[in-house]
């Protein structure tokens, strides 16, 4: 395993800033970040963290061993149907499954599309090949696994973009077309060699526009760290309805980020007089104050009473104004899951 290399994420206004000569694009697809490590000994399967989640899709692995390729490959775990990629949502139900059944692996298969080549080869024949540029490496990854692909083993595709307004032609075109499939565009400079970390000025990430939802902060928790005496992790709720068909709130997400320190400050004086009640480190606050929530998209959870959690939520804006009685309804956000 090799500690992942990763992206700084860009606005609108940062692309514009880029010469697109310079760089490769890429689709950002809405998976889960791996690497395969295949050798004549057998197949790991790695987290961005490192983990050896290998057991959990043995599928893949399967897959991967047929190729008959040893190497180490950066790429995308993703869900798949007969014709296209699957959801995050459905890859969802496959993560954290130490012994996944046939009937769940036929139900939902799993791929990879692999969009970097680390080292080629296996035992004393490994060749590292961190120290070259992405263009020398995609060359090599495209010679190496061209002969082998297929429907669940992918190479990620290039995308040519020849002008910043392209550039943003095709992220919002994609992401329009694929719903929640590909969350936007990887940039990469063409030069960049293979580095852990977030190296500064070598691969961006350009998503697509966060969802916004209006929800009411139910909890609050001390956070770590420099924010250790602040109340600074937030669950929040909306509306939906108990057993018995009363409007009450129900939780959908936890955030503690998107704020600035002097709002934060101003959080913590209103959770310490807010106070309702205690749940050991927790304080349940009165129902009171509304967040404009973004995030990334939606799914099914049975960790939250309602049903449903958000992905990546962080806090948009404090909505000081607005009475909690007119934040949104929980049917607003079923209605944004994608099956």
């Amino acid at each position: 395993f090799h500690a992942v290399m990763l992206a700084h994420p860009v606005t609108k206004a940062e692309i514009a800033n880029i010469d697109v000569n310079e760089w490769v694009a890429e689709y950002k697809y809405d998976g889960i970040r791996v690497q395969i490590v295949a050798t004549s000994h057998g197949i790991g399967m790695f987290s961005r963290t490192g983990d050896d989640i290998a057991h959990s899709f043995p599928d893949v692995v399967e897959l991967w061993q047929n190729t008959g390729v040893y190497g180490v490959f950066d790429g995308e775990l993703l869900a798949f149907s007969d014709v296209d990629i699957g959801t995050f949502n459905q890859l969802q139900q496959r993560l954290n499954k130490k012994k996944p059944t046939k009937k769940l692996m036929n139900e939902i298969p799993c791929g990879i599309i692999i969009y970097d080549c680390l080292a080629l080869g296996s035992g004393t024949q490994r060749c590292s090949l961190t120290e070259l540029p992405l263009s020398e490496r995609q060359t090599k990854l495209t010679e190496v696994l061209t002969p082998v692909i297929q429907h669940r083993i992918r190479l990620s595709p290039t995308i040519t973009i020849t002008s910043k307004t392209q550039c943003q032609r095709v992220r919002d075109e994609i992401c329009e077309r694929s719903g929640q499939r590909i969350e936007g565009l990887m940039l990469k400079r063409k030069t960049s060699l293979y580095m852990s970390g977030r190296p500064k000025g070598q691969w961006v990430k350009y998503k697509r526009d966060p969802m916004l939802v209006d929800a009411v902060i139910m909890y609050a928790q001390r956070g770590h760290g420099k924010r250790s005496s602040f109340y600074s992790d937030y669950t929040f709720g909306c509306w939906g309805t108990n057993e018995i068909g009363e409007r009450v709130l129900l939780p959908i997400g936890k955030a503690y980020s998107g704020f600035s320190d002097a709002e934060l400050h101003e959080l913590d004086k209103w959770v310490r007089k807010h106070t309702i009640g205690r749940f050991g480190p927790v304080k349940e606050v009165a129902k009171e104050l509304v967040f404009e929530v973004a995030f990334d998209s939606v799914h099914t959870s049975k960790r939250h009473k309602s049903g449903i959690a958000l992905r990546f939520p962080r806090i948009h804006r404090i909505r000081w104004d607005k009475p909690a009685n007119e934040a949104d309804e929980l049917t607003r956000l079923v209605g944004m899951i994608i099956q």
